[in-house]
């Protein structure tokens, strides 16, 4: 295992990570939401229960990297973790797709890349260690458009995830194995939104970077 023991680990994104979760619960099941994070959280206390892992979950359902950038000091830097996980960019690629924003509030690929390593740098020298983890969409044509955006976009993430020496987790590619076996429709109605099958799939990436 290469967290610490009676480390605070917080992790951040968008409604993959949200997945639910109650903003204002006391500390409970409730507040990890009911997806990855919380399974994340049920693994590491029923495996490693001596090892006094916290787990905060700080996912926000339509954040994208620019949303990210305003709730950083509040979110990451003022709760001081020591170690912090970010998956990020769903929403900056969907948004593109789906047009549900003008063109000029889309979050371009450069200004993706340009936000994300200054949130990292900003945090990266304070933590006992660093996860980043690629967007993905459940599709595998590689010419779809928003899986092409999207293959950009996780690029982008394993390059700073190499700059700042953290754990990289290559979602897509996960989902990919998985769909090798089995049709995107059994996990996900919208190729992003998953259900346990799923947000289990996920959490045992995490796992597996982090033992």
């Amino acid at each position: 295992m290469k967290i610490q023991p009676s480390s605070k680990l917080l992790m951040i994104g968008d409604s993959i990570t949200d997945c639910g979760r109650n903003y204002d619960a006391s500390y409970s099941e409730e507040v990890l939401g009911d997806g990855y994070v919380r399974l994340v959280s049920d693994s590491l206390e029923s495996t490693y229960p001596e090892l006094g892992i916290e787990i905060i979950n700080k996912g926000v359902s339509g954040d994208t990297v620019r949303n990210l950038k305003k709730r950083w000091q509040r979110d990451v830097l003022s709760l001081s973790p020591d170690w912090l996980s970010v998956m990020i960019g769903i929403n900056d690629v969907w948004q593109q797709i789906n047009d549900s924003l003008p063109p000029e509030n889309w979050v371009l690929i450069d200004e993706y890349e340009q936000t994300l390593d200054e949130l990292v740098g900003a945090v990266a020298p304070s933590l006992k260690g660093l996860v980043l983890m690629t967007p993905y969409v459940l599709e595998l044509d590689k010419s779809d458009d928003m899986r092409s955006k999207m293959d950009k976009y996780g690029e982008i993430v394993r390059k700073i995830a190499e700059k700042y020496d953290a754990l990289f987790v290559n979602t897509q590619a996960v989902f990919l194995e998985f769909l090798r076996n089995s049709e995107a429709s059994e996990i996900s109605n919208d190729r992003v939104h998953m259900n346990a099958v799923g947000h289990q799939v996920l959490a045992d990436a995490f796992l597996q970077a982090i033992l």
